[in-house]
This record gives C-alpha cells, sequence and structure tokens, in this order.
C-alpha cells in the first residue's frame, strides 16, 4: 500500500488521500472509480493490483488461518466420536443374541 501510495504521488502528481485511496480500492479489488492518467501511471496500477491483492489475500490467510484451523480440528474430532459411537451401537446389536433369530 505504501509503495503504491508513493508511486502513485510520484507518477501521477496526486495527493496523498487520493493515491492511498486508489490504493485500497485497488487492493480490495473493489475498483477504484478514477483512473491514472499517464500509461506509466496505468502499468504501474496494473501491477500494484496484482502484488496489492496478494498481499490482501495472505493477510487474511495469516489472520485467520489458525481459527479456521481449530474449527476444523473441532469438526474432525466430532465426526470421528460419533463415528466410533455409531460403531459401538451396530457391535453392540450385533452380538446381542436378543436381537439374533435362529
Amino acid at each position: 500500500m505504501a509503495v503504491g501510495t508513493v508511486g502513485l504521488m510520484v507518477i501521477e502528481g496526486w495527493g496523498l488521500v487520493a493515491s492511498f485511496y486508489f490504493m485500497a480500492l485497488l487492493a480490495t479489488a473493489e475498483g477504484p472509480a478514477a483512473t491514472p492518467a499517464t500509461d506509466v501511471g496505468k502499468i504501474f496500477a496494473a501491477i500494484m493490483a496484482f502484488f496489492s491483492i496478494g498481499a490482501a489475500i495472505s493477510a487474511i490467510t495469516f489472520t485467520f488461518g489458525p481459527l479456521f484451523g481449530s474449527v476444523l480440528k473441532e469438526g474432525v474430532r466430532y465426526f470421528e466420536k460419533e463415528e466410533e459411537r455409531v460403531k459401538d451401537r451396530l457391535e453392540h446389536e450385533n452380538s446381542d443374541p436378543k436381537t439374533h433369530s435362529r
């Protein structure tokens, strides 16, 4: 974000707020309303879009990854316990002489 903001300030001559706003919209894939006027600015913005979207995805992954991992582990444990409970019930029913007809 900082590199993109400074880059747009230098290349396009935009102010700090306009450059930062443009980069924020670019990084979140929202799509900025204004486009750079120069070809160099457009190429710079395109390159920054690839890097900033990747950085945003990485930040989300590092921030919420552990949470999703722990939720997934709990879900797997739940299903493993349920599976064992069903297996035990089926084994008990199969070994119970009352349930077998002769």
